[in-house]
């Protein structure tokens, strides 16, 4: 046998290995690539023709086919409803939010790496608790702290100023106390998810290089900036994305304080607001759903864009 017979022996050996591991981590991924087929393409797909058509619960009942309508309810969203004002006010919520859980959770981050490691299981723990309740619980709890008549709140600042000003107020009737009541409980239960995250990344900053630009004069904010922020880039961009996608996405908080007595149409997100569209509007409720993942993917892009370029260095 001659070496070019060798050769080629040798190569379709490799093609026929590499075809076996293809097919084997095809294999592998068959079972979640159906699951996701049917849970999420499948729907998603549903919803993206409906949102160019008139399809409502009548067409359901009858078994009719509705009428394609073209880009009509994604006009009348911005034409003949409220949802513009939503939006603009979901989007400021979500940026009020993402900005205080990311700097709240970065100072429990490093404040944790200054304790003792008694404090630190203590501060651990609380932080577990707070991100442990559900979103639904922790509304009801925070909800009763700003009752009207029973609330902690009420009877400290009645006690504080010694007068009857705060007596029967109520924090959900205005939408400007309504935010400020909902952005304590988001901030409250996303701050441990980002105090975690950021407290590991710490453990990758070498101390002795830490050690080195102290010694040298840098103040902490410089031995931050220069330093600890590189390692920690990656991690704080992927924090940044998942709390941009969930600050957006926002619902149970805001409409269990919608039942306590916040007025739904001052304080509709557009979660919320696409909970209480009309009943069976599965065309105008399928074009929202459709913008919120555009909005989503175009807030999104920046992280994938750079995840992709450093997948391919």
């Amino acid at each position: 046998m001659t070496a070019i017979d060798l050769a080629g022996t040798a190569t379709q050996r490799e093609r026929r290995k590499r075809w076996r591991e293809t097919r084997g981590a095809w294999a592998l991924l068959l079972p979640s690539l159906i699951v996701l087929g049917v849970m999420v393409g499948y729907p998603a797909v549903t919803m993206f023709i409906q949102a160019f058509t008139d399809y409502t619960v009548k067409n359901k009942v009858q078994g009719t086919a509705p009428d394609f309508i073209g880009f009509e309810n994604f006009v009348d969203l911005f034409t003949t409803s409220d949802f513009p004002a939503v939006l603009v006010r979901s989007l400021s919520l979500m940026v009020v939010l993402t900005f205080f859980i990311l700097v709240f959770g970065v100072l429990v981050a490093v404040l944790m790496t200054r304790l003792s490691r008694a404090w630190r299981i203590i501060v651990s723990v609380g932080l577990l608790l707070a991100w442990a309740m559900p979103p639904l619980t922790a509304t009801v709890v925070w909800g009763w702290i700003f009752d009207t008549q029973y609330g902690l709140v009420n009877w400290f600042l009645g006690t504080v100023t010694g007068t009857s000003e705060w007596t029967n107020h109520s924090w959900l009737l205005e939408p400007l106390s309504f935010f400020l009541v909902l952005t304590i409980i988001v901030v409250w239960q996303g701050i441990p998810f980002v105090a975690f995250t950021t407290y590991a990344g710490l453990g990758q900053v070498p101390a002795e290089v830490l050690e080195a630009a102290s010694l040298d004069g840098a103040s902490g904010v410089k031995r931050f900036r220069y330093i600890v922020f590189p390692y920690l880039r990656s991690i704080l961009t992927v924090v940044l994305v998942l709390q941009i996608i969930w600050n957006l996405r926002i619902f149970t908080q805001v409409y269990a304080l919608q039942t306590r007595g916040g007025i739904a149409a001052d304080t509709n997100v557009l979660g919320t607001y696409l909970f209480r569209q009309g009943v069976g509007e599965f065309g105008s409720t399928s074009a929202i759903g459709v913008f919120m993942v555009i909005l989503l993917l175009i807030l999104s892009w920046g992280y994938v864009r750079t995840t992709l370029k450093e997948e391919e260095l």
